[in-house]
């Protein structure tokens, strides 16, 4: 009863068109009308406790990092950096974008910001160079979903703080997995262009790769400033956060000199206004958060999947086919502050590491972000690239498929996660 009015409520909100913020506090005062608990002033006070979040901090510094690196020329380097690598390689473009995907999700943590930086440069010139404009589009969006995984990962720290689970452990849990995704597009970009003929850049020398590699360099640095400092201690999330912003202005206004100080304003209300959305889904996924488990929705479902509570490796598969089919209608974030404080007293009951299940669980999120309906990533590369929903969607396909056979082998081998993630904490 009570799990068919949360369900209900939420999903009836948002076909009328409400908001994803306005749908979970409304779903959260069906539930307080349900369970007899009425009280506006509890959900004012868990709408202040949702935001007011020390580890939440360190949203609004990384956005701010990433917009401050497109305005100070950091974006064009890295580009220019993976080109002058492996520009002159059959399908070389493709290349250029899995490297680019790469570093730029170790700077930002956001796969919206970095598949539209990436593919605003990459698609233009990879449509002039010959390649097929839907896969061109198709391999940028699938780069794109890296960021979730690599640190410093925006939905990582909004699974931490919505669980409780250590944010720099879901960090180092998702330095392999992101690089078996990023190998796995170079496989599949190989098998889908080896029979193409494309125009390549001509080969650079010796000197010119070391000239390009030392103006990308205060750019290639950054991820091993944050995963350094994460690993040896010597900042916490959310100070990573502040390094990551005041490194990109540093650069940016005094290295690269691109970001001009009047342009500084557009950069900060660009970031405020995405850091409010993400915020304000956060205050509002407390309310429900604080309701689930008042009404011990967790209970009633843990019940329900008894009969796989023995399994762990059933229960996954169970829980990643759910997670992926709800990532098919509803955006990133909002199903992490949704589904997180439902599952997790599932996967503490079964004895399955908070972790390992925080990397699954983000990756799982993440594929979503490719699939239509709702597709966010998909969106933006089709915007990006001006092409139709329907063309990306044929284009993105191979990829799709590497990302869904990698987050199968991270279930049915959780070595590929532990042992890493033992290395580097």
């Amino acid at each position: 009863m009570i799990v068919s009015v949360f369900l209900g409520s939420l999903l009836g909100a948002m076909a009328l068109g409400m908001p994803i913020a306005f749908a979970l506090l409304v779903s959260g005062l069906c539930l307080m009308f349900t369970i007899g608990m009425f009280d506006s002033q509890i959900m004012a006070q868990n709408l202040i406790n949702g935001a007011d979040s020390f580890p939440l901090l360190a949203i609004p510094f990384f956005i701010l990092a990433g917009e401050l690196m497109n305005a100070g020329g950091i974006s064009k380097r890295i580009i220019d950096f993976a080109t002058a690598l492996v520009g002159h390689i059959k399908g070389g473009l493709g290349y250029v974008a899995i490297i680019g995907a790469l570093v730029f999700a170790g700077l930002s943590g956001s796969a919206v910001a970095d598949t539209a930086a990436l593919g605003a440069i990459l698609i233009p010139m990879m449509v002039s160079a010959g390649y097929d404009k839907n896969r061109s589009a198709g391999l940028i969006a699938a780069g794109g979903i890296i960021a979730p995984i690599i640190p410093p990962s925006i939905p990582m720290i909004i699974f931490g703080v919505t669980s409780g689970v250590s944010i720099t452990k879901l960090f180092m849990a998702g330095i392999v997995p992101g690089f078996m995704l990023a190998v796995g597009l170079t496989i599949a970009w190989y098998l889908v262009v080896r029979k193409s003929n494309f125009k390549v850049f001509p080969k650079k020398s010796g000197k010119e790769i070391v000239t390009v590699t030392v103006k990308a360099l205060w750019a290639l640095v950054l991820p091993a400033i944050i995963i350094g400092g994460l690993k040896f201690g010597i900042f916490t999330p959310t100070e990573a956060g502040v390094v990551a912003a005041f490194y990109a202005l540093f650069v940016g206004l005094v290295v690269y000199r691109e970001l001009k100080l009047k342009n500084l304003f557009h950069v900060l209300v660009a970031s405020g206004k995405m850091t409010s959305v993400v915020m304000f889904l956060a205050a509002a996924a407390m309310v429900s958060s604080w309701l689930i488990t008042v009404a011990n929705i967790p209970g009633e479902l843990t019940a329900m999947l008894g009969p796989l509570m023995e399994n762990k490796l059933l229960l996954l598969m169970a829980i990643n086919l759910v997670v992926f089919l709800v990532g098919t209608a509803m955006d990133l974030t909002p199903t992490v502050l949704i589904l997180t404080p439902v599952l997790m007293p599932i996967i503490t009951a079964a004895g399955i590491d908070p972790v390992y299940f925080g990397l699954l669980f983000i990756l799982n999120n993440s594929i979503g972000l490719l699939t239509p309906p709702v597709g966010t990533v998909l969106n933006v590369a089709a915007g990006v690239g001006k092409i139709s929903m329907e063309d990306i969607i044929k284009g993105v396909w191979p990829f799709l498929l590497v990302h869904i056979i990698i987050l199968l082998l991270l279930t049915l081998f959780p070595q590929l996660v532990m042992v890493p993630l033992g290395w580097f904490t």
